[in-house]
């Protein structure tokens, strides 16, 4: 993978982020995993690096499905309210020490209650455990629950009302997630996301980790602000067209995507030829661990390998704010993007006149 010269690694590692794709359960320290692993009887043969192989998937994957898998183990181990408290305030500080000042945890409460857990309590968790990280760490953090495609639909509608009522605490967001060839239709879950918003959280959902472009097309009948992956999109020009009027941001996570097989390598990503055709995109992680990979790393990867210039780069940091589901605090929307702006101000390489490279693919 190519280098970046020193200067431009180091403007990435100071300037300030904002993440709004990242996966609870994916982002489980392996040193945390081995602990939780080992109290509850589970692999208590592995040490910290076979527990990182264990939570890792593999580089290139085949499907969505091959990577769904390393999910597994982080699911089994999380499965009452200390465990989850406790990783929420982990990713808190992992994530603030990446120079990000805003961030989006998203996890799905119904995989959560194995050992009866109620779901109130295990979203309660979770928010404490936020609540802790940013407490010690001075990032915002907004939480995001996610149904299942495979869930049933009624479940769906639990994880919706009950994720409202901690609305004041910073649930602000609801998403669908999960196998998209065996569950392809959003509109199964209509009721649960009509009930989301209408207790006022934001609305995002997985699209295009299968099933190509018509997938992300599908995904817009539920009326999202955002979609979660959705780089199929870049093969259907009046897609575009439709994501840029209605104002649809894709949430973009290029080393995740090569590893669901959605795109066969980092280079082959389309997020510069989306940006420059006027798509809406943030660029996040998905998730740290299962990724084996850095907000900083991912930021590096796509100048160094995709081209994006670093105000290409800024602009899709600067748009994860103006999209995030702050709605619950706009004031603090508005102090974040002057202090991003007021750091770019500094930098005149984030802000240059210079043209961006013109995608004529």
């Amino acid at each position: 993978m190519p280098d970046l010269a020193p200067a431009t690694f180091d403007l990435i590692a100071r300037m300030p982020k904002a993440e709004l794709h990242l996966h609870l359960d994916g982002s489980l320290r392996p040193t945390t995993a081995l602990e939780l692993a080992r109290a509850k009887g589970i692999d208590e043969d592995l040490d910290v690096a076979t527990m990182r192989d264990q939570l890792t998937a593999p580089a290139n994957g085949a499907s969505q499905a091959d990577l769904l898998r390393a999910f597994d183990l982080p699911v089994r181990l999380m499965q009452d309210e200390a465990a989850l408290a406790r990783v929420t305030r982990e990713l808190v500080e992992d994530v603030a020490s990446d120079g990000t000042r805003y961030a989006e945890i998203r996890w799905a409460p119904s995989l959560h209650l194995e050992d009866g857990l109620p779901l109130r309590d295990g979203i309660a968790a979770v928010v404490d455990g936020a609540a802790a990280g940013m407490a010690g760490t001075g990032i915002t953090i907004r939480l995001i629950a996610v149904a299942l495609r495979s869930h049933p639909p009624a479940m769906s509608l639990a994880v919706a009302r009950e994720s409202a009522r901690f609305i004041d605490r910073g649930l602000t967001g609801f998403d669908l997630a999960g196998p998209e060839a065996a569950f392809p239709d959003p509109l199964d879950h209509a009721p649960a996301f009509e009930a989301a918003r209408v207790e006022g959280l934001g609305i995002t959902v997985h699209a295009g980790e299968w099933g190509g472009a018509a997938q992300v097309r599908r995904a817009l009948l539920v009326r999202p602000s955002r979609i979660a992956h959705g780089s199929p999109a870049a093969d259907d020009p009046d897609l575009q067209a439709e994501l840029i009027a209605r104002d649809v941001t894709l949430d973009l996570c290029p080393t995740s995507n090569v590893q669901a097989g959605i795109v066969p390598s980092l280079v082959a990503h389309p997020l510069a030829r989306l940006a420059r055709r006027g798509v809406p995109i943030t660029l996040s992680t998905d998730d740290r661990t299962v990724s084996d990979l850095t907000l900083v790393e991912e930021y590096r990867r796509v100048v160094a390998t995709l081209g994006v210039t670093l105000p290409e780069l800024w602009a899709m940091d600067r748009h994860a704010l103006e999209v995030a589901f702050l709605h619950d605090d706009e004031p603090l929307r508005a102090r974040l993007l002057v202090e991003f702006d007021a750091f770019a101000a500094s930098e005149p390489r984030l802000l240059s006149a210079a043209a961006a490279p013109t995608d004529h693919d």
